[in-house]
């Protein structure tokens, strides 16, 4: 009996030191994410708007999105600037960096941020980092951010707070892959009048008819890549084409479809009319 309930005691203290690791995790990760005054100040709050502690993991992991969302709704995290302020954003990635700044480039600008400056990239230990500077009335909010990542299948998995316009995200892109139209057999897609060169999925089709409109000038200037955007072929015509068959490279999942010498050449429709599937 006494071996039975010494056993009992041992299995309880496993039990109870997970559950006190968990907690310390999270209140480690929501103490980085606030001014040591503010924890201070509602550490009994957090305790509160924090409970069960445990929705706020993700395996063994704390749901670090959600953990921002709870401060910032109760009034403990403020992601506005009285005034627009120089903001540095870092991005972290164990993926292609190519491929990485790509998505990130594509989401950035889909949740507005258009006007920024690569400050740093650095590749160390199969880490790569990618910073960059912008003026902002806000720091990002983590929530439009992660559901903006996840329509290219990756997940920020990290948020660090360096200061209050100094911050990490590190993002867990194994899955990752451009968020573009996909072009399938048989179904035409017009590409219209646009500043920049159009990218599009092109991993399900043979071969690519592209017509262009008689009020164009335009001088192709085409660009295949595989999935981890690796250069596989360019095609370049410094001749006006009104039409322009295509066989799709073998590995190719990306293609860019521009002008040699300047996208204003393209003042109307392109017509894509894919064929044969892969």
């Amino acid at each position: 009996m006494v071996k039975v309930f010494y056993v009992l005691i041992f299995l309880c203290t496993l039990v109870f030191s997970d559950d006190i690791n968990k907690e310390d995790l999270l209140i480690q990760k929501i103490k980085t994410l606030l001014d040591a005054s503010v924890y201070k100040q509602n550490s009994a709050y957090i305790n509160i708007i924090f409970s069960p502690k445990s929705d706020y993991y993700i395996k063994e992991r704390v749901d670090v999105v959600k953990v921002v969302e709870t401060l910032k709704e109760n009034g403990l995290l403020n992601l506005f600037y009285k005034n627009p302020s120089e903001l540095k954003l870092s991005f972290k990635t164990s993926g292609s960096p190519l491929f990485f700044v790509k998505i990130m480039g594509d989401t950035l600008s889909n949740i507005g941020y258009y006007r920024y400056v690569t400050t740093e990239s650095t590749l160390d230990n199969s880490e790569f980092t990618w910073t960059i500077s912008l003026t902002s009335e806000y720091a990002t909010d983590p929530l439009i951010l992660q559901k903006e990542l996840q329509k290219s299948g990756c997940e920020l998995v990290d948020i660090k707070r360096n200061s209050s316009v100094d911050w990490t995200y590190t993002v867990d892109m194994r899955e990752g892959h451009l968020s573009l139209e996909t072009l399938t057999e048989g179904a035409q897609v017009n590409l219209k009048r646009s500043l920049y060169a159009h990218w599009l999925n092109v991993s399900k089709i043979q071969t690519l008819k592209i017509t262009s409109s008689s009020r164009n000038d335009w001088y192709p200037y085409i660009v295949y890549y595989d999935s981890s955007l690796h250069l596989l072929k360019v095609l370049k015509r410094d001749t006006k084409r009104d039409e322009i068959i295509l066989n799709i490279p073998k590995f190719a999942e990306y293609m860019k479809i521009s002008d040699l010498y300047t996208l204003k050449n393209i003042k109307d429709d392109l017509v894509l009319k894919p064929m044969g599937a892969r």
